[in-house]
């Protein structure tokens, strides 16, 4: 019987197959898979913010873009997945209120896919797909097996990518 491995806000953990990985509540935040498909390890972060730099005393690595991928790929490594091979799918980053002015700091959905881009693609991960932006919330499920990441979102057909 394989587990549900589950991930909470600002949270992270690593799965192997059979097993799957999902987290909930995915609005501004962003889900980001890191993958070994030769072992099928595989890993997620889900984060809340783009960039740790900015806060004071940061405790929780899995709660920012730039420090939760690195955070990530020690844990899966540690386990036995080769960096070297792993890829990565994204979702989430919406814009769930809106705002009358464009205030740079209110578009954390942008900022947080902006910055787990720019984070994968200086460390060599390559983004083979991503479900982001928009304005709803997204549910996700990585199935390390199959390299399959399944959106849920309220009113919208399930996504495959």
């Amino acid at each position: 019987m394989s587990k549900i491995i589950k991930v909470g806000m600002a949270d992270m953990n690593v799965c192997t197959a059979p097993d799957m990985i999902t987290t909930l509540g995915l609005g501004s935040c962003v889900g980001i898979v890191l993958y070994d498909p030769s072992t099928k390890i595989s890993g997620l972060v889900h984060i809340m913010l783009p960039d740790s730099t900015k806060i004071i005393n940061n405790e929780n690595k899995a709660k920012f873009a730039d420090t939760g991928i690195d955070s990530l790929i020690e844990l899966m490594t540690g386990i036995g997945a080769k960096k070297r091979l792993l890829v990565a799918k994204i979702a989430g980053g919406a814009q769930m209120f809106a705002f009358n002015n464009n205030n740079e700091m209110m578009r954390i959905g942008d900022r947080n896919v902006e910055a787990t881009k720019n984070k994968l693609k200086a460390l060599g991960i390559r983004l083979l797909a991503e479900d982001t932006g928009s304005n709803y919330g997204r549910t996700i499920e990585f199935y390390p097996e199959t390299g399959e990441l399944h959106i849920r979102s309220v009113g919208k057909v399930l996504k495959i990518i």
